[in-house]
This record gives C-alpha cells, sequence and structure tokens, in this order.
C-alpha cells in the first residue's frame, strides 16, 4: 500500500522470511495432527511480534494495526492456523491487557506473554451466546475481595494448552453490566475442557474454559467493575480488522498456486491459462484481492490516525472483514477448480486454504452479523434499530 512505511515494509519482510522458515516447514504434518507450532511462539516473542501494538513503555513493540495486519497477510498466506493462534494471543488477549489493565497486572502478565514463554486467549463465545456476545451466562459473584465465577466459555482459540486468558462475565442482571478478569491455568475450580477437531485451523488449538466455582482475588478484575462492554466492543472492531489479514494471505496464497498450475498444466496441448474460463477465475480473483486489500489497510490506517470511533469503527471493520472472509473463501474454491482433481488433494495447499478461510467467514462476527451491522449504521431506523 501507499502508505506503507519502511518499518512497515521491512516487518513484512521479516516475517514473510519467519513464515517461510518457521511455519511453511511444519503445517502441513502439523494440520494431518491437528497439532501446535508451539516453539513459533518463542521465535515470534524474539522477533518482538507478540507485544506489536503494545507501547513500548509497556514492553511493547510499539507498532500500529497496519503492521499487525501485515503480520497477519504474511503469516495467513503460509500458515492460517499459527496465524490464528497468533491473533488470539496478541490481539485478544495481549492487547487487551495493554490497554486496559493496572500498572501491577501489566507488570504481572506481560512480561512473558510478549517473550512467548506463555499462550493467551481470550474468554467470551459460550455454548448458548455467540453472536448474540451481551446475552453471555457466565457470572461472577462478589464475596468480599473476592468473585465467585460459573459457566463455560466454547470455541476459545488456544483454549487447549494456554496460559493466561482474558474473560468476560456478568457481574449485574442487565446485560451492559459485564467485568473482565484475567485466567491463569492452574486456577482452582478453573479448566479447560475438551479440545475440538475442526475441518480447518486444525494447527490452531480451540476448547472449552470451564469455570466451576472458580475464585479470583480482586486484582484479577480488569478496570472497573461493569466497565467492559465497551472495552469488548472496540476489541472486536481491531479483532476484525486484523482477521482480515489472514483471509488476504490465504487468498494470496491461493492465487499464487493456481496461476503457477495455469501456466505449467497442459491440455488439449496448450497451457490451460490460455482458455478464457481460467484466465476469469484468475482475473476476478486478483482483482477482488487488491479491492479488499485496500479496504482492510484503509480500515487499519484510519484507526491508527484515530478516524474511527463509536458505530463508524465497527461499520469499517465489519465491512473489511466481510469482503475479505468471503473473498477468501471463494477465491481458494476457485484455485481448487483451477487445480481440478490435484486441488481436492492434499498433493496441493490449497484445499487447506479453503478450509481454513471458511473459519473467518464464521468467528469474530460472522457474515450474517456483519451484514446487520453495516445496515444498521447505512439505514438507522429503517433497519429496525
Amino acid at each position: 500500500m501507499w502508505f506503507f512505511s519502511d518499518e512497515h515494509k521491512m516487518l513484512q519482510q521479516t516475517v514473510r522470511q519467519f513464515s517461510a522458515t518457521a511455519l511453511a516447514p511444519k503445517i502441513e504434518k502439523l494440520d494431518a495432527e491437528e497439532g501446535f507450532n508451539r516453539e513459533s511462539f518463542y521465535k515470534m516473542g524474539e522477533l518482538g511480534l507478540l507485544g506489536i501494538i503494545v507501547p513500548e513503555d509497556d514492553g511493547g513493540t510499539g507498532l500500529d494495526a497496519v503492521a499487525a495486519t501485515l503480520a497477519m497477510e504474511e503469516m495467513g498466506a503460509v500458515d492460517a492456523s499459527t496465524a490464528l493462534s497468533y491473533l488470539a494471543h496478541t490481539i485478544l488477549c495481549v492487547n487487551q491487557i495493554a490497554k486496559n489493565a493496572s500498572k501491577e497486572q501489566k507488570e504481572r502478565y506481560l512480561p512473558k506473554l510478549i517473550s512467548g514463554e506463555w499462550i493467551g486467549g481470550m474468554g467470551m463465545t459460550e455454548p448458548g451466546s455467540g453472536s448474540d456476545a451481551l446475552g453471555m451466562k457466565t457470572k461472577a459473584v462478589k464475596k468480599g475481595d473476592s468473585y465467585v465465577l460459573n459457566g463455560t466459555k466454547t470455541f476459545i482459540t488456544n483454549g487447549p494448552g494456554g496460559d493466561i486468558f482474558y474473560c468476560y462475565a456478568k457481574t449485574g442482571e442487565s446485560k451492559k453490566e459485564m467485568s473482565s478478569f484475567i485466567v491463569q491455568t492452574g486456577t482452582p475450580g478453573f479448566s479447560t475442557g475438551k479440545k475440538f477437531s475442526k475441518m480447518g485451523m486444525r494447527a490452531s488449538p480451540t476448547g472449552e474454559l470451564v469455570f466451576e466455582d472458580c475464585t479470583l482475588s480482586k486484582a484479577n478484575r480488569v478496570g472497573e467493575e461493569n466497565s467492559s462492554v465497551k472495552h469488548m466492543m472496540r476489541n472486536l472492531d481491531i479483532e476484525r480488522i486484523t482477521i482480515s489479514g489472514i483471509s488476504l494471505g490465504i487468498a494470496r496464497a491461493s492465487i499464487e498456486v493456481a496461476t503457477q498450475y495455469a501456466k505449467d498444466r497442459k491440455q488439449f496441448g496448450k497451457p490451460i491459462g490460455v482458455f478464457q474460463q481460467i484466465q476469469e477465475r484468475l482475473t476476478e480473483a486478483a482483482a477482488w484481492y487488491e479491492g479488499c486489500r485496500a479496504l482492510t489497510y484503509q480500515a487499519a490506517k484510519m484507526w491508527d490516525l484515530g478516524l474511527m470511533v463509536g458505530r463508524e469503527a465497527s461499520m469499517m471493520a465489519a465491512k473489511a472483514k466481510l469482503q475479505s472472509a468471503q473473498m477468501a473463501t471463494q477465491v481458494a474454491l476457485d484455485a481448487i477448480q483451477i487445480l481440478g482433481g490435484y486441488g481436492y488433494i492434499r498433493e496441493f495447499p490449497v484445499e487447506r486454504y479453503m478450509r481454513d478461510a471458511k473459519l473467518i467467514e464464521i468467528g469474530a462476527g460472522t457474515n450474517e452479523i456483519l451484514r446487520v451491522i453495516i445496515a444498521k449504521q447505512m439505514l438507522g431506523e429503517a433497519a429496525g434499530e
């Protein structure tokens, strides 16, 4: 993009090289076995990627949303699973602590999260409340200087094997009476439940967080009681912008594989790239990718400039994710079609790209919910607001 700084371009090359050396050699095996590239997080810590948008005063790299999105795109082009785990760690956990926690909490948790010694995640989605995040049932009842938590979170990225979770719980009767808590594995009454077997993003562990009379000190609460709804919604916006980078990476990789195949594969004595139906799929994919890339990085840049606030921020983030996620799934499907039988087997990676891409149409806000957000901003009361 025209506004990428020299620092952004250097980061892009660094993450591209890291992805080629630390992620690419392992992803096929990890995808097949539903493993996890734990070692890559130590390397990310050394490169300063785990605190990419955390201020330098808090031990981070002090970069911006554009940088974080670039990192997601470069990792996503090679190993979308690890990119997803990276997002959950960096954006959903580390960034939330850096933005909202006290000085003491930052000093206690950030160093080991930023170094990669600890893996982080976020507890928001529940079995009965996905799109309706404010309808969560997990409760934190105050008893003296402590809180007792009961409830279950589900579809939690990095749930199995994670160390630190930034979790939301109801602390009152209304939907907006919600508080945040930092929960560490090993806390009595807290367990990580079962690991899910998934269609895609198989090298990114997903599971449950279970609270059964889990007692947490007041020191584990982030911010004031009942103050977390605003923080949660604000973080959803930057999550949607940065996760769009993973979609961009998947699409870019799909286009590269399909283009090379169209040059090499011969049918009827000619490279299949001479056939107009192949050209149509490739050119439409390339144009759609570039359009989504422009939209996503525009949203990231606007975020960094402070030009996105309130509902406008939610709408721009929703637009970027809606289009990028749809685009990546369709582009990966088209790549499979171009490769034909080879696209359907694991000799080529495009079938993995498609499986991974589909998740982003569901997680961090389904396509349907994103359309509702955009429509309400456009139509106001006419949208049934």
